[in-house]
């Protein structure tokens, strides 16, 4: 995670030269569940040691916020009672986050904010639910006024709003939650339908976690992502025409039986996409049942399947990834899958100690030879999630 004193620095220097609050929210892997949050399914994350960290500072204003990239060295100033907000994409997080706490009733006020980050961008490991986490968790600190502060799902779902309202994804909820909720050393399995959610220490004997980072990034705006989500919610638009006497919300409350019955009526793309949802939904709840055995080769072996989903069903994935996964599976690597939402970024490998170096070196060596540069290795520390660090 960033130093206090590397934000603190440029916090003093590109503002009034006073102090504010400082505050963490982290990035986080997914050891297995994607594209099932926004279809009320399973998800299994933990957060990381890296993230976002900001210190934030009422400036006395109504709504005139005065925000610093660290990352990027650039500034922009905007006001909250501009309807448009401002262009810069990143600044719109911010702008986001205190309208939405507002809505849950924070009466944030004009503010200075300068934040930094080490999640690596495009990796697939939520550097934007980072932010959101970081600035809302914040903004609530300073402006909530005692008893009526937003709650840790205030936040959760705040950040979501953000992203679909000023961003323009229309994310689930997996990566703000595991931002908020974050335990050292625990995954977590949420519900996304009920909202219900149960730690599971992750400590695997003679096991690592390690991302891959194919330096090939993502861009989950617009249709790729969005596409997607169509899909899965036309197939259920058809199960509940076919079966009104049910209730349909989501593809998690479908069952494969009635996935077969519109397979005809919603074409073979969106049946696809609609069959790796609830697979993964399966898969999920496998993955659980095999930690608690400690079966770390069936963890491995789900994490496989769903790669092959999201890699052939959902075509999520891309050339680089699919190669990396290839590796991985010729190194004897217990599991690997692509990781995030896809067309870019890491795969998450499950792999034994003995074998960790082996597979590290063999995937440089082969990635550079056919694309010119190493793939980034990223060792997975799961740590906490968003809080206040003075």
């Amino acid at each position: 995670m960033i130093a206090i004193e590397e934000v603190r620095s440029r916090f003093i220097k590109h503002f009034d030269g006073k102090t504010g609050h400082v505050y963490a929210s982290p990035g986080r892997i997914n050891l297995i569940g994607e594209h099932t949050d926004y279809n009320g399914g399973f998800v299994f994350p933990g957060a990381v040691d890296t993230g976002i960290v900001a210190e934030i500072r009422a400036n006395g204003t109504e709504d005139t916020v005065r925000a610093y990239a660290i990352n990027r060295k650039d500034r922009v100033d905007f006001k909250l009672s501009d309807p448009n907000g401002p262009r810069t994409h990143w600044a719109r997080y911010i702008y986001g986050m205190a309208l939405e706490m507002r809505k849950v009733g924070v009466p944030v006020k004009g503010f200075n904010i300068a934040f930094a980050g080490d999640v690596p961008l495009g990796a697939g490991m939520s550097s934007s639910a980072a932010m959101t986490s970081c600035f809302g968790f914040g903004l609530n600190d300073i402006f909530g006024e005692e008893g009526h502060k937003a709650s840790q799902w205030d936040l959760v779902f705040a950040g979501q709003a953000t992203e679909h309202k000023y961003i323009g994804v229309n994310c689930g909820i997996m990566d703000e939650f595991a931002s908020v909720f974050g335990k050292s050393g625990c995954l977590m399995r949420l519900d996304c339908r009920s909202r219900e959610f149960q730690y599971f220490p992750f400590k695997p004997d003679g096991y690592r976690l390690v991302l891959l980072n194919s330096v090939v990034e993502h861009q989950l705006s617009g249709s790729p992502y969005n596409d997607r989500r169509n899909s899965c919610e036309n197939v259920v638009k058809h199960i509940q025409a076919k079966h009104p006497e049910g209730k349909f919300e989501t593809l998690r409350d479908c069952t494969w039986e009635q996935l077969e019955e519109v397979r005809a009526e919603v074409g073979e793309e969106d049946y696809t996409r609609a069959k790796f949802v609830l697979g993964e939904k399966d898969r999920v709840l496998a993955v659980c049942d095999a930690l608690l055995e400690g079966d770390y080769e069936k963890v491995g072996e789900m994490m496989y399947k769903t790669h092959e989903g999201l890699s052939k069903d959902y075509e999520v994935s891309c050339e680089e990834l699919d190669f990396l996964n290839e590796i991985a599976k010729e190194n004897g690597v217990t599991g690997s899958r692509i990781m995030g939402g896809g067309f870019g970024g890491c795969t998450i490998n499950l792999v034994r100690n003995d074998l960790y170096q082996k597979f590290i070196a063999d995937a440089k060596k082969r990635f550079n030879e056919k694309y010119g540069h190493e793939p980034i290795v990223i060792d997975v520390v799961i740590g906490d999630g968003s809080r206040k660090l003075c």
